[in-house]
């Protein structure tokens, strides 16, 4: 799916680490919520309420999601899962562009 259709985007970004990371938030009508936003290259922790899906559009980084030692390297045109009520780290090694689903 290249376009979302029939959306609300909150007007005010989402901004973490300085700058590093910013998103906006998508809604759409059945009550579902993307952000879609952009990570420079950096190391980052994020905490999650609810299970995610992230989605990397381009770029290149790695993962490790709490509780594991070991790093999954992903790039654009792939994705992973976040469980809900955790974290996961990421390396940024090249500036990424995402779409993070919330389950």
């Amino acid at each position: 799916m290249k376009n979302f259709e029939s959306v609300s985007v909150v007007k005010a970004a989402n901004i973490y680490f300085d700058g590093n990371v910013s998103s906006r938030t998508v809604e759409f009508a059945d009550g579902s919520i993307k952000t879609l936003g952009v990570m420079l290259a950096g190391e980052y922790k994020f905490n999650t309420g609810k299970p995610e899906l992230m989605e990397i559009q381009s770029g290149q980084l790695s993962y490790c999601l709490a509780g594991e030692t070991q790093w999954h390297n992903v790039h654009g045109g792939q994705a992973f899962n976040v469980p809900g009520n955790s974290s996961f780290e990421l390396k940024v090694t090249q500036v990424a562009d995402y779409i993070c689903s919330f389950l």
